[in-house]
């Protein structure tokens, strides 16, 4: 479904009852990147997975203010309202697991639980946020003069995706599909605009989020397993998992097995209607 927040569109898939669980994509994602795990989530938690805004069949606007971490997060709270939603549970996974942890910082109030995948508070220094940020607008000019299908095909190739080339083969091409669905300016204006260099970082902050925070790496990712052990530390209340055979995209590598922990720890800490 559609909904208009000040002139943006913005798609969202809902499936279920009960206590809402948002579910946000990575860059060059969207909400269908979900769908192989939906159904078994809406048993128990009213699922609403988000296009983030460049992204899906949400709007990809030209001006870079719409892609920014705080305009995204006025545009979350203003979707929640719109659903008639005080409080979400709220999983992230890369970008969408920063915005995540950005959303949770600017609402805190909004955000009852948080579960990040593979995901990160920003870089450290001014230096290394400097850096990236040119790095990613230098990906975010290859992305607009080579072309979406060029780009895939490099993005495809990064050490960090490594570990989809073991998936059968029908769900890399499903992945493939997924990916060049979306734009050349959608995705451009979206690394300019909530890459890892722009955004602030929230290392220290981390102290602050006192709600119960999961976090889940695959075994294959050693930087992201080093950043997560970091952030447990930091977070008053947090879960750190390391799960087996799986990298970066660990919803797409063991489904099972990532439903399960979202599940358990969601019970742990929610006030549910089973």
């Amino acid at each position: 479904m559609i909904y208009m927040i000040e002139g943006q569109p913005f798609h969202a898939k809902i499936e279920g009852e009960g206590e809402p669980l948002l579910l946000l994509h990575g860059f060059t994602g969207s909400s269908a990147n979900w769908d192989p795990l939906m159904k078994e989530l809406a048993r128990y938690y009213k699922v609403i997975a988000l296009d983030l805004i460049g992204h899906g069949e949400s709007g990809k606007p030209d001006e870079l203010t719409h892609y920014t971490m705080e305009s995204m997060g006025n545009y979350l709270k203003q979707l929640l309202h719109l659903l008639q939603i005080d409080q979400a549970h709220v999983l992230g996974y890369s970008m969408g697991g920063r915005f995540a942890l950005s959303f949770t910082v600017q609402h805190p109030d909004c955000v009852k639980t948080l579960i990040l995948e593979s995901s990160s508070p920003g870089l450290v220094t001014k230096a290394e946020r400097d850096e990236r940020m040119q790095k990613d607008e230098r990906l975010a000019r290859r992305i607009l003069n080579d072309g979406l299908s060029s780009f895939v095909d490099f993005w495809e190739s990064i050490p960090l995706f490594a570990s989809q080339k073991n998936l059968p083969l029908h769900v890399q091409e499903e992945i493939r599909k997924q990916r060049l669905s979306n734009t050349e300016r959608g995705l451009a204006n979206s690394l300019i605009g909530m890459g890892t260099g722009v955004q602030p970082s929230y290392w220290e902050v981390l102290e602050n989020v006192t709600i119960p925070v999961l976090l889940l790496v695959g075994e294959y990712d050693r930087k992201f397993i080093s950043i997560g052990e970091r952030m447990e530390k930091l977070f008053p209340q947090a879960d750190f998992v390391q799960i087996n055979d799986a990298g970066h995209t660990i919803h797409v590598e063991q489904p099972e097995i990532f439903v399960k922990m979202v599940v358990a720890f969601l019970k742990k800490h929610a006030d549910s209607y089973l």
